[in-house]
């Protein structure tokens, strides 16, 4: 098998729709959950911070709206390939939210998962 990977799908939720966002991970139906070679699901709620170099400290940015990061991990590719081909993914994404919950696309990326120990810091 491949290396065990994260999808990652950057969502920019408009302001005002945050609790709605978060209420429809709340209340999913939890399919992803049964897929084979599924491991966990997180939903990173943005944060937007500055450093504020004169006091040496981060403070709170409100000119940054930040973007949700919905990330599910995987033991395989061909796993979350196998998951999102499934009549299960088709369920779980068949109520979409309305268009006014975002200010723009989403974006998904997928990336491999490595520790400092899988280098090869001498080859």
């Amino acid at each position: 098998p491949g290396a065990m990977i994260v999808v990652t799908n950057r969502v920019p939720v408009a302001t005002g729709h945050e609790i709605d966002f978060e209420d429809r991970f709340k209340q999913r139906v939890h399919l992803v959950d049964q897929s084979p070679g599924f491991i966990r699901n997180e939903v990173h709620r943005p944060r937007p911070m500055k450093l504020d170099r004169e006091a040496g400290t981060w403070v709170d940015d409100p000119d940054s709206e930040g973007v949700y990061e919905v990330k599910t991990w995987w033991r395989s590719m061909e796993d979350f390939v196998a998951w999102t081909q499934s009549e299960s993914f088709r369920e779980a994404h068949r109520d979409r939210p309305p268009k006014e919950m975002f200010r723009g696309p989403n974006e998904l990326t997928i990336h491999e998962v490595f520790t400092s120990t899988d280098l090869d810091v001498d080859g």
